[in-house]
């Protein structure tokens, strides 16, 4: 997939209010010069998989505090797949631990962001995934 204007969804599935980090991330793609759709806090899978059809999005930006990552970000997966849009990048930030990374990297999250990635390091990365 090879494009001038890559687009982005930014997404924070579930019932986690907390959301400056998500925005701080799509301001940052943003200013890189992604076209950015911040979907907001407390949405459903289904909410953000509707999203990201109907903005014909590149990339799906998971980004989860509460610790339900595993459950929210496999229902994503599962309705992305569902509506044939597997080419579909799909990345994850936020609290993830360690141990649960295989697991996202086995339901298809390509690249996953801890607290404390640089945002220059989070654009190069998706830049890639979304270009490659």
């Amino acid at each position: 997939m090879s494009k001038d204007n890559i687009r982005v969804l930014i997404a924070k599935p579930g019932l986690d209010g907390h959301d400056r980090g998500a925005k701080v991330v799509a301001r940052a793609l943003r200013d890189a010069g992604m076209e950015v759709i911040y979907t907001g806090i407390r949405q459903t899978p289904e909410m953000i998989v509707q999203a990201a059809l109907q903005e014909d999005v590149d990339v799906v930006g998971l980004s989860c505090l509460s610790g339900a990552h595993l459950e929210l970000f496999a229902d994503v997966m599962k309705g992305l797949k569902g509506k044939k849009m597997t080419d579909v990048v799909v990345v994850a930030g936020g609290i993830l631990p360690e141990d649960d990374i295989a697991a996202l990297k086995k339901i298809g999250i390509k690249a996953t962001f801890g607290p404390g990635t640089k945002t220059s390091d989070i654009v190069k990365v998706i830049s890639k995934l979304a270009t490659d």
